[in-house]
């Protein structure tokens, strides 16, 4: 028995059966459209997909925490251990509430034999100080290139006495502290060493570090050193 053909499809926008042509351009349609959505829904769900593993990556990765604002040096306890190998005392100064010393340590200089005990600081005031105390290996005096060097090659202002040493003073307040490490500064000689103060903070802050500078490097000399100094110059 032969099956009954079932007749075309009426298709309601045409009011006719579809064409083969027309039915494959349908088809063709269809299948574009559909790839299309895929791909949109694709993207949204790369996108969920993203956002969700930046999410857990911000979470479960540890924060970094600012410990160097909160660093600080034990100055007397480093210079102690400094002492040695510099064969000399090295001063340890006691300053204000408030200042951190970041770095305290005994250098060598590029070229030459110049040694230098550095301590640097962030003041109170959240500015920069800094104590050098330099010798050389063989006791001659340090070379005055190198120190201009440490004052950032800047001019002396004049001459003042603090803490019973004579200090050659650098007074430079135009100068930025954002591109500078030395506003104001202060240099003394004592026996072989060339010894400086410096920084960005008010010339007053750097001239009671000076002072109490001074003091320990005093406290340091050898017992009787001045009195052999004075009957010295005595001698006729």
């Amino acid at each position: 028995m032969t099956g009954t053909q079932r007749p075309p499809v009426v298709v309601a926008e045409l009011g006719r059966p579809e064409t083969p042509a027309e039915t494959a351009a349908r088809k063709a349609e269809n299948s574009r459209l559909y790839r299309q959505r895929k791909t949109v829904n694709n993207l949204v769900f790369s996108l969920i997909v993203t956002v969700a593993l930046s999410i857990v990556i911000v979470l479960v990765v540890p924060r970094g925490t600012d410990t160097w604002s909160r660093h600080a040096v034990d100055v007397p306890a480093a210079a102690s251990a400094a002492a040695a190998s510099a064969s000399r005392t090295l001063v340890a100064p006691e300053v204000p509430e408030g200042w951190l010393a970041k770095q305290a340590e005994v250098r060598s200089a590029p070229s030459g034999d110049i040694r230098y005990w550095y301590i640097g600081y962030t003041t109170a005031n959240g500015a920069y100080a800094a104590v050098v105390q330099a010798f050389t290996e063989t006791a001659a005096p340090v070379d005055d290139t190198w120190i201009a060097q440490q004052l950032e090659a800047q001019t002396p202002t004049g001459a003042e006495r603090i803490g019973g040493l004579d200090w050659t003073v650098y007074d430079h307040p135009e100068r930025n502290p954002d591109e500078a490490n030395m506003i104001f500064g202060l240099e003394t000689r004592v026996g072989d060493e060339a010894v400086l103060v410096y920084g960005t903070d008010a010339p007053g802050e750097l001239r009671a570090l000076a002072a109490e500078v001074s003091d320990r490097l005093d406290a340091s000399a050898p017992a009787g050193a001045d009195e052999a100094e004075a009957e010295a110059e005595e001698t006729p």
